[in-house]
């Protein structure tokens, strides 16, 4: 009994020291791990908004953006009464999250469709999530899909003239990324990716959540690991600290006062929430015209990460000024078109 029991602790060593050396060795593990729980979750969450999805939403499922790309596919939602009304519809293209490693646009599908219901076309694109899909790739895939939407603007109901590039998490990342592709030519230039847009098509940002400099993070207990394990799978090395491509990726050290109007907003509970704060401070410093929802540290309910998918007070107040913001903006270029007349 004795040499069973210590050949039944040596196996249960051997297999612990193995699975520590796996998972330092590899991001895989940890990678599938992650994938896992966050999918399930969002699934969770999207499966609560059905109920309150509005009648009269039409949908268009997975048109390819890009031919030569297996993951370049697209979902569109628009409100029947939107375009017997009005046949062309202001552009929201909304990047998805999940950490650079997880997700895909289905998992957002009822959000895009409430968000439709209150006048625009919403597009959910998708992108190859790492590893197979490492710095730039996300960015390329959504510059692509945007020049596939002006190209097929009346398929789409689009407005090509009006874009709201809005994102979610790591979405958040690619779209301000992208953004400032199409605004700062410099910027476009160093990351070696080709805009999808004219920068006077892009109106606006909506960011929820976001990431925007991820060598200003902790990385301190599971959360500092995750985002460390994201780094490692996104750009396919641990440390990027001399890779001066890899860190053309944080955008905040790349804003120009070119930089569209935004919207920024993180739950009060949020581990990211300093990166939205960094970002509107860098905005605000350039004077860029931007817009908060922020909530105070005392909070409650404590809102957690990607808080604006619940509907609660505080996911409909957020959604409510989400629509006021893209509205003022539309206010503002329909008089500056007037004046200009």
């Amino acid at each position: 009994m004795k040499k069973i029991f210590k050949r039944l602790i040596l196996i249960v060593v051997i297999l612990l020291v193995t699975i520590f050396a796996v998972f330092k060795l590899s991001p895989y593990p940890s990678v599938w791990l992650i994938r896992y729980g966050f999918d399930k979750e969002a699934i969770k969450v999207n499966a609560a908004l059905e109920q309150q999805v509005p009648d009269g939403i039409e949908t268009i499922n997975n048109i390819q953006y890009d031919i030569s790309d297996n993951d370049a596919f697209l979902d569109v939602y628009f409100h029947n009464d939107s375009i017997t009304s009005k046949k062309q519809l202001p552009v929201i293209v909304w990047t998805h999250g999940g950490g650079l490693i997880s997700g895909d646009k289905s998992l957002i599908s009822n959000y895009c469709k409430i968000l439709a219901s209150k006048g625009f076309v919403v597009i959910s694109i998708d992108y190859t999530i790492a590893p197979a899909g490492k710095y730039p790739k996300p960015i390329q895939q959504l510059n692509k899909a945007l020049a596939f939407i002006s190209a097929n603007a009346k398929n789409l109901h689009a407005d090509t003239s009006f874009f709201i590039l809005a994102g979610d998490s790591a979405g958040s990342m690619i779209a301000s990324a992208t953004a400032n592709i199409i605004t700062n030519p410099d910027y476009a230039k160093i990351t070696q990716v080709e805009p999808g847009l004219e920068p006077q098509q892009l109106k606006g940002l909506l960011l929820y959540c976001g990431i925007y400099n991820i060598d200003n993070t902790s990385t301190e207990g599971a959360f500092g690991t995750f985002l460390e394990t994201v780094k490692w799978v996104y750009f396919g090395k641990k440390d990027i600290t001399d890779d001066n491509y890899a860190n053309t990726a944080f955008v905040t050290n790349f804003l120009t006062s070119g930089f569209p109007p935004t919207f920024i907003s993180a739950g009060n509970e949020d581990p990211l929430l300093p990166q939205s704060k960094l970002l509107a401070g860098k905005l605000s410093a350039l004077n860029v015209s931007i817009d908060t929802l922020f909530f105070p540290k005392n909070h409650v309910p404590a809102l957690g990460h990607e808080y604006q998918f619940t509907l609660d007070d505080s996911g409909e107040m957020a959604l409510k000024r989400s629509v006021e913001f893209i509205q003022s903006l539309k206010n503002s270029t329909e008089t500056s078109e007037t004046n200009g007349r």
